[in-house]
């Protein structure tokens, strides 16, 4: 038995929980906080430009989030396979499916790349591109496409390091690209005049420089090496990565979908409209961030005593997670909902219209913004430990369930307010949803396997 596993298993197994999972989140907030505040980076300084290329941002969002849909596919499916495994003490298995999962996620960003560059016209346009939106949307989004297979792989190096219980390792990988990319987006545009060229660039040379780190990463301390000899893209392997990914997948690229149709029917109001609604997705993004960050942080603890047959550390981990989770969201939502216009003006200063669009909406979302923590946490609970139907169906709640129909009926009968407040609607379904669906298998969980490693 290799000795760095054996250590990692006896820490994740016999460890206080809220302390164990305090020490993996810490790295993982800071990670998806950075990650959300350099995202959030873009809009701000393309903001200074004008109210079309703060749209065009947000629309190439939408394409943004399905790149990021397989990392998390592949990073998930093969991440919760690593730490069951390594809690079940089969660290060969866990050593293959590290560079499988890796080496799948870059081949099929290198396809995305292919195919969004030769129909980028047509894309951008079925994203919800105005005549006015389009030549700063292909500008932006064909740079950004160049780097998908970068940031894919990366995305699974990411979380298979948080699976195995290093999220520091992935946290430095994070936090240098996030930085650069922070720095590079006011050279790039205003002191190099390259304009919403330059975000993208910024964003491209960040996402590279981050691969190149995490790649390095990888190669120290406890966490399971990438080599091309571990590649094995059987049946058998690719299966667990479906069953492990796939509520990462249909979660990210539902979200992509209602990306789309939110800033379809937001056209319909003008670019200021689209423009508002691209400011409110990315600060509601950094909010949930911190509560994704600690959700993280339990998985591989999930993951390993899941392995283990500790089902009673599982659960443990899970309730203390939900009322930090709650705790926090409530504070940002009393806070954001009272500073809401300023919030929207730091983004778009000295345009009405998007204020006064990005208000409204991002009230309405913070109202229902503390019941995504037991949707949240719920999901990560059934995907770590292998309930793929249910994860599935939660995962496709909020952005395709509950958002879809909302963003197509209301606005029917509310107009702009319909698009406002969509968001908000599809949140309070997709809770009263996730309570029958998880609420059964958490009772499943009160007692320990009886026979155990």
């Amino acid at each position: 038995m290799k000795r760095k596993y054996k250590d990692k298993y006896t820490e994740m197994t016999t460890a206080p929980v809220p302390r164990l999972i305090g020490s993996l989140a810490i790295p993982t907030i800071i990670s998806m906080l950075i990650t959300s505040f350099y995202v959030m980076a873009d809009t701000y300084f393309v903001g200074k430009i004008n109210t079309q290329a703060t749209a065009a941002v947000g629309i190439s969002f939408s394409i943004m989030a399905i790149i990021q849909a397989f990392g998390f596919f592949f990073g998930h499916g093969s991440g919760n396979y690593i730490s069951r495994k390594l809690g079940a003490r089969d660290y060969q298995s866990a050593e293959k499916m590290a560079s499988t999962g890796f080496f799948c996620a870059f081949i099929v960003g290198g396809i995305i790349t292919l195919l969004g560059l030769i129909f980028l016209s047509p894309i951008c346009r079925a994203l919800g591109s105005t005549d006015t939106i389009l030549p700063y949307a292909e500008t932006y989004l064909g740079i950004i496409l160049l780097g998908a297979p970068f940031m894919a792989s990366s995305l699974v190096l990411n979380n298979q390091m948080r699976f195995q219980g290093n999220a520091v390792y992935a946290m430095i990988g994070i936090m240098v690209g996030a930085v650069l990319n922070i720095g590079l987006d006011p050279l790039l545009i205003f002191v190099f005049d390259m304009g919403i060229a330059g975000a993208a660039w910024a964003t491209l040379i960040s996402q590279v420089c981050s691969f190149s780190i995490l790649i390095y990463m990888d190669s120290r301390g406890e966490n399971i090496r990438i080599r091309l000899r571990n590649f094995t893209p059987r049946p058998a392997m690719l299966k667990e990565i479906v069953y492990g990914g796939s509520p990462s997948l249909c979660r990210q690229g539902l979200s992509s979908v209602a990306t789309i149709l939110l800033n379809v029917a937001a056209g319909a109001y003008g670019d200021a409209a689209i423009a508002g609604m691209s400011i409110v997705t990315r600060v509601c993004m950094f909010i949930n961030s911190f509560l994704i960050g600690f959700g993280q942080g339990f998985q591989p603890v999930c993951g390993y005593n899941y392995g283990a047959g500790i089902y009673p550390r599982v659960r443990q981990g899970f309730w203390f997670c939900v009322k930090i989770g709650v705790v926090f969201l409530t504070v940002c939502s009393v806070i954001g909902y009272i500073y809401a216009p300023e919030i929207v003006e730091w983004f778009r200063k000295g345009d009405p219209e998007v204020t006064a669009v990005g208000t409204q909406a991002l009230r309405w979302q913070l109202i229902t913004l503390p019941l995504g923590t037991w949707v949240i946490l719920c999901n990560m609970l059934l995907q770590t430990i292998r309930r793929p139907v249910r994860a599935v169906l939660l995962a496709s709640a909020r952005q395709g369930l509950f958002f879809i129909p909302a963003i197509l009926i209301l606005p029917c009968f509310l107009g702009l307010q319909g698009v406002e407040m969509s968001q908000a609607v599809a949140d309070l379904c997709s809770f009263l949803f996730a309570l029958p669906v998880a609420i059964p298998v958490l009772n499943s969980l009160k007692a320990p396997r009886e026979s155990t490693n």
